[in-house]
């Protein structure tokens, strides 16, 4: 497969205060990278940054060959990039179904398609964003991004708070988006186990530098150095 996004020695943070030093990272074309570590060493900051929300001091953020580094975050999603921020944003005054309708670029993804990956926003779609439950919001959240028919899709920390019942609804939408549309994704995550098993490749971050990269199902494979880098057994 080609790499659809490639990131080249980032070097980036908020304003002087660097986070990121040298990451480099690709997802192949329907692939999905989990990016995971402890918490604060630049998970977010990564997605910020191909986002286009932090400062980029040095290196490169490329779509399909394009480089986006020093375009503005409209104009990155214009391209083909779609962010589920961690903490959801949705508009709390605006209906579901206006939610997705706001958000909606041309292309396959239309409300419809959204509500057969998630039944349960077909049920809720005339409530309001601040009827809804936290796992409700976060369907939407995933819904909203898939609305603007992107070529990446940008996850951070899609399963935080949630019951396991609700990540396991959400996982099972993420596998059919990669099995059943080829959908590509980067996808930071705390369940280390769950990130990896949906995804081929990852990269491990500490201190803002990358200090594991490989195949997930490598990873997924060798529990005590999971539990060397992450910083945490996880748990059977």
């Amino acid at each position: 497969m080609t790499d659809i996004l490639d990131i080249q020695g980032l070097r980036a943070g908020y304003g002087d205060n660097v986070v990121l030093e040298d990451v480099s990272a690709s997802v192949a074309s329907g692939g999905c990278l989990a990016v995971l570590g402890r918490n604060g060493v630049g998970k977010t900051t990564l997605l910020s940054s191909v986002m286009g929300l932090t400062q980029v001091h040095h290196g490169h953020v490329t779509l399909q060959g394009l480089d986006l580094t020093r375009l503005p975050p409209h104009a990155r999603a214009a391209r083909g990039l779609a962010l589920v921020p961690q903490e959801r944003e949705i508009f709390a005054s605006l209906s579901v179904h206006e939610n997705l309708l706001v958000a909606r670029r041309p292309g396959a993804w239309t409300p419809e398609r959204v509500y057969e990956l998630f039944p349960r926003l077909l049920e809720r779609q005339r409530n309001m964003g601040n009827q809804l439950s936290g796992g409700e919001q976060q369907m939407l959240a995933v819904g909203r991004a898939l609305a603007q028919n992107p070529q990446v899709l940008l996850l951070d920390e899609p399963f935080e708070g949630l019951a396991p019942l609700i990540v396991e609804q959400i996982a099972q939408a993420l596998k059919r988006l990669r099995s059943e549309h080829a959908i590509t994704m980067v996808l930071v995550e705390q369940h280390a186990e769950l990130a990896l098993e949906l995804s081929d490749t990852a990269i491990v971050l500490d201190r803002g530098q990358v200090v594991w990269r490989g195949a997930s199902a490598d990873l997924a494979a060798d529990s005590a150095r999971l539990a060397s880098l992450i910083g945490f057994a996880e748990q059977g």
